[in-house]
């Protein structure tokens, strides 16, 4: 897309409207066209002029952030990345602002936490930028020099082929990367396996405290079962374990048993959790006994670590465009020669059944 990306940020108040358009004006890339403190008078800004991109509060006054969203996507979709508290407290809240329509949901930057802040302002302007590239469909009813960008080396170190992960057992472990787009992806990908299903790892970027909820929503609607993952749970068929937000898992091996550590740790290819990361550590201790997915989301992560996974024997799917919301971190894997085979989303579930099956 050419020009700058027009920002419209609709919250109620002063102070994180003006936080919100420092940080995307640090972009040379974004610009942030106007700011409403309702979504009234958000309304009469899209009148006059139609934005690339809303950045929405939920909890406002005259009218809620869910309702204007509802009205948006069913009258003239625009790309509407949620921007709330809510992402820490009422997260099945968040998760209905995925249903109707929302590209991502990002938690509200903490004011005064210096960290925070700058990790805030990667992620935020990484996220309206995947949001203006991303296909959204109608729903019925001065810059700063930008942080080194991290690889997979600041957690956990590359090993030799075969050096970690053992040879072929009776057993095989799915390793998953998403991102814009993959909460409704996961959706369709895990509620389509059956009971047997072989173990899952997940990560999706996604907001700390926002993974509990996500898991449990997908926990009452999958055959398998679906937890936010702790250190030391055993990947087991018929379970996916979800990586909690702002933390990176790594699988891991102990004899014939897989499992999972969680590990803090910096931004690792600007995300935390990484799907580098995941990758990696699936290529060191699972080697050709791994099956790894990359679906839709902006930016590179998982695209080198998706090669060391083929590398080391593993089977490697990429979802296709046609079914992504945004078709980067699949191309970059693809671009990269790290992909085996490229599917729609509907078709990955059974090719990764027989895949993981000797």
């Amino acid at each position: 897309m050419g020009g700058k990306i027009n920002v419209l940020i609709v919250d109620d108040s002063a102070v994180v409207r003006q936080t919100l358009a420092d940080i995307l004006s640090s972009d040379p890339g974004i610009e942030v066209m106007a700011k409403a403190s309702d979504p009234f008078i958000a309304a009469d800004h899209i009148a006059r002029k139609v934005p690339d991109v809303i950045l929405l509060d939920i909890e406002m006054p005259r009218m809620d952030g869910l309702t204007f969203l509802q009205k948006v996507m069913s009258q003239h979709p625009i790309p509407v990345v949620i921007c709330s508290s809510l992402a820490e407290s009422g997260s099945e809240t968040a998760l209905h602002a995925l249903e109707y329509g929302a590209v991502e949901i990002l938690l509200k930057p903490r004011l005064g936490a210096k960290q925070f802040l700058e990790e805030s302002r990667i992620r935020i302007c990484d996220v309206v930028k995947a949001a203006a590239a991303s296909h959204v469909r109608r729903v019925p009813t001065g810059p700063r020099d930008a942080p080194p960008k991290l690889t997979a080396d600041a957690v956990l170190a590359k090993a030799r082929i075969g050096t970690d992960a053992m040879f072929k057992t009776t057993e095989k472990v799915v390793v998953v990367g998403a991102s814009t787009g993959g909460t409704e992806a996961l959706k369709d990908f895990l509620t389509a396996f059956p009971l047997d299903a072989p173990g899952i790892v997940i990560v999706q970027h996604m907001p700390e405290n926002f993974t509990t909820a996500f898991a449990h929503r997908l926990d009452s609607i999958c055959h398998i079962s679906v937890k936010e993952a702790a250190t030391n749970d055993t990947v087991i068929r018929g379970r996916a374990l979800i990586a909690p937000g702002n933390h990176h898992i790594l699988l891991k091996r102990s004899g014939a048993r897989y499992y999972v550590e969680i590990k803090d740790g910096p931004l690792v290819s600007r995300h935390r959790p990484s799907v580098d990361v995941l990758f990696r550590s699936a290529a060191r201790y699972a080697g050709p006994n791994a099956v790894s997915v990359i679906m839709t989301g902006m930016g590179d992560d998982g695209a080198k670590g998706m090669l060391e996974m083929k590398e080391a024997g593993a089977v490697t799917i990429a979802q296709d465009e046609e079914s992504c919301v945004v078709f980067g971190m699949p191309k970059k894997a693809i671009d990269l020669g790290a992909v085996d085979q490229v599917l729609p989303l509907a078709s990955i579930p059974g090719a990764v059944m027989r895949e993981a099956s000797f």
